[in-house]
């Protein structure tokens, strides 16, 4: 019964999302792009600039993560989402701990949103909450994600329910109820990772 409950929710999602895509090709390299804010749940020194990038889905610029920190983040802090989804292209780079690109959604502040991402040293995707600085583990898949290679990772969510797909194939359905009502959208790496990201798109279901 519960699946069938999540698969009404995501049909109708699909159905209703309407959405917006930035490919940061406007955005001033060197820079953070317009609208956009970025932080650092924990410590660290992370470091988000838009880059030129000849192998963009979208070129010229990505939008990418040099620096490190334990779980860096950047948020388009104006688009506020309850029910909608999120959707990113990434391109594991680098990263001796560990080699993440990964979607945030709900986000409140820098301690407290959910989370998604894809791990190019581990071979898995991965769904958490943050809440009050702890991140916390809600399921891990075996998943393909190759490095130095473009991924797209995708988001929906409706009330309870949330959905993570990679490269159109969804790994991760469950319902999870930790962090509610409209939070900015935004991508998220842990550690050292290097990321690059690309074609950032985010909507809202109509009510």
């Amino acid at each position: 019964m519960e699946r069938i409950i999540m698969a009404i929710a995501f049909a109708a999602l699909a159905a209703t999302a309407h959405g917006e895509t930035i490919n940061f090709d406007k955005d001033r390299p060197g820079a953070l792009p317009t609208g956009w804010i970025a932080g650092a749940t924990g410590t660290g020194k992370p470091v988000w600039t838009v880059e030129a990038d000849t192998s963009a889905p979208s070129s010229p610029n990505v939008l990418k993560q040099s620096g490190s920190g334990t779980y860096p983040w950047c948020v388009l802090k104006d688009a506020l989402i309850s029910d909608g989804f999120v959707e990113v292209k990434f391109k594991p780079l680098a990263g001796k701990e560990d080699q993440v690109g990964g979607v945030i959604w709900r986000w409140k502040d820098g301690d407290n949103y959910y989370v998604a991402r894809g791990n190019a040293l581990e071979n898995n995707v991965s769904l958490y909450y943050t809440e009050a600085g702890r991140r916390k583990t809600i399921k891990y898949v075996d998943a393909p994600v190759a490095g130095k290679e473009w991924h797209t990772l995708r988001v929906e969510f409706h009330g309870a329910t949330i959905r993570v797909l990679l490269d159109g194939k969804a790994y991760i359905e469950v319902t999870d109820s930790h962090i509610a009502r409209a939070g900015a959208v935004g991508i998220w790496t842990k550690a050292d990772s290097v990321t690059a990201f690309d074609d950032f798109s985010y909507g809202a279901s109509a009510r």
